[in-house]
């Protein structure tokens, strides 16, 4: 019998890199096909001069602006809390701020009707000063803020556990109150960070649907954001839905470069690396 001939199975190094063209492929080629498909029709690009786009653009950056600012004023003082302090139950309270990160955007949106709509736990509350929440613009802002800013508070909370605990002491010897440390130590070295976290944040904003949908609605005009109106185009006009994507795509990518920039920026901070 003939010696049998050896099966030339592929090298280590060849199989890793087949496998990690394949995923690089499947993360891609949905992003690529949104471009093909535009680029084979330029005219469509005309539908991002709609008025219902220019409004739901309008409204999504109003509201993520504003969403921001609650994020950075509630949310830093929080995360600083969280890094420097010990507490009673800190590990649960911590699970708790990250949750909605991994909280589906349904249960997320149905939980803000429970507590904020009508006949939610606050509902009466807020009827009695006059305020009413689900589908309103205000809505959509505390759908945002709600979704968003575990991610910021999370990404200040790595930056202020990072700082020196040397600094702050010697600060305090020197009479600083902890206002003042906060103010004049934590915050200037962090800064990179937290913007950082604060761009990750907005980008989360700006693309949040499931929690907005449900507790906000789909209203032109007043509640529809962007990727509400990517949404409820693709029954009516393709091509607005398509370059509305892309212009969505093209916000993210922008953000994640933002990201990238500040994190290398970071990394080279003469201050932070004595």
């Amino acid at each position: 019998m003939g010696s049998l001939k050896r099966f030339p199975w592929p090298s280590a190094r060849t199989l890793i890199a087949a496998i990690a063209a394949i995923a690089f492929f499947f993360l891609t080629v949905p992003l690529l096909a949104m471009l093909l498909r535009a680029l084979g029709d330029l005219t469509g690009a005309r539908a991002l001069l709609s008025r219902s786009v220019a409004s739901a653009a309008a409204l999504s950056l109003g509201t993520t602006a504003i969403s921001l600012a609650l994020i950075l004023c509630f949310g830093t003082p929080l995360a600083y809390v969280l890094a420097r302090y010990n507490f009673p139950l800190k590990r649960l309270v911590n699970g708790l701020v990250e949750l909605p990160i991994i909280l589906p955007p349904v249960v997320a949106g149905f939980g803000l009707l429970m507590a904020f709509g009508r006949r939610g736990l606050f509902g009466p509350l807020l009827e009695q000063l006059g305020v009413s929440l689900p589908f309103t613009a205000a809505a959509v802002v505390v759908a945002q803020t709600f979704v968003a800013s575990p991610l910021y508070i999370r990404t200040a909370q790595v930056r202020f556990s990072a700082i020196p605990h040397d600094l702050e002491e010697v600060a305090s010897i020197d009479g600083a109150t902890t206002g003042t440390i906060f103010r004049y130590v934590a915050l200037p070295l962090s800064a990179p960070g937290l913007l950082a976290g604060l761009v990750l944040s907005w980008a989360r904003a700006l693309g949040e649907f499931g929690a907005t949908i449900l507790f906000a609605g789909s209203l032109q005009g007043r509640t529809q954001t962007m990727p509400l109106l990517v949404y409820g185009a693709l029954e009516r006009n393709l091509n607005e839905a398509l370059w509305s994507g892309l212009l969505l795509i093209a916000l993210a990518l922008g953000s994640l470069l933002l990201v990238r920039w500040l994190t290398r920026s970071l990394e080279t901070d003469p201050m932070i690396e004595s």
